[in-house]
């Protein structure tokens, strides 16, 4: 993963919880350097190993650590000199959920690296809509969950309705959310 995710985990950690917890994730995590480059690729293991040891240091399952830094994750970005780019993808959430690989493939422009989950939209209505995830990445839908609750906070829809309605499994290449609001 890149930097500019690390980045994240490190500033929500800070942010939240104070450097000192920062320090004690890093160290487990044998992240020995000060700072992550944004643009410099990085293991995903090291990206899993600060997320299962921010789990332990801060007393939370990993699933709501993913989640709570999905959420973040949204405005982290805007505040990253991504804003323009995230505006270009929609200005309501449907329009957005159905420009998010559109969205990544411009990002892959500026990140060559950048190995981006596929997202597609189904069974639109007017208050609803259904959310099909498909990633090389396992373990990754609580961040999805916490993304989504973010776009609802940007798009005013604080009080949407998140359901994890299908795994990826033998069966299914996908995992889909249903959104309602």
């Amino acid at each position: 993963m890149y930097g500019l995710v690390n980045k994240a985990i490190q500033d929500l950690v800070c942010e939240k919880f104070g450097e000192d917890k920062w320090q004690e994730i890093k160290k487990m995590s044998n992240f020995e350097d000060d700072f992550f480059i944004g643009m410099q690729t990085y293991p995903d293991a090291l990206t899993y190993s600060l997320v299962k040891n921010a789990a332990k240091v801060l007393g939370a399952e990993a699933s709501v650590v993913m989640e709570a830094f999905g959420e973040y994750w949204i405005l982290y970005t805007a505040q990253e000199g991504y804003s323009e780019m995230l505006d270009l993808a929609g200005d309501n959430l449907p329009d957005f959920l159905n420009n998010l690989d559109l969205l990544h493939t411009r990002v892959n422009n500026i990140m060559p690296d950048l190995v981006a989950p596929q997202f597609s939209t189904r069974n639109q209505t007017a208050n609803s809509i259904e959310l099909e995830y498909r990633s090389t990445r396992e373990g990754m839908t609580p961040m999805v969950i916490g993304l989504l609750r973010g776009l609802g906070k940007r798009f005013n829809k604080e009080n949407m309705k998140i359901e994890h309605i299908q795994q990826k499994n033998e069966t299914s290449d996908c995992h889909v959310f249903r959104l309602e609001w």
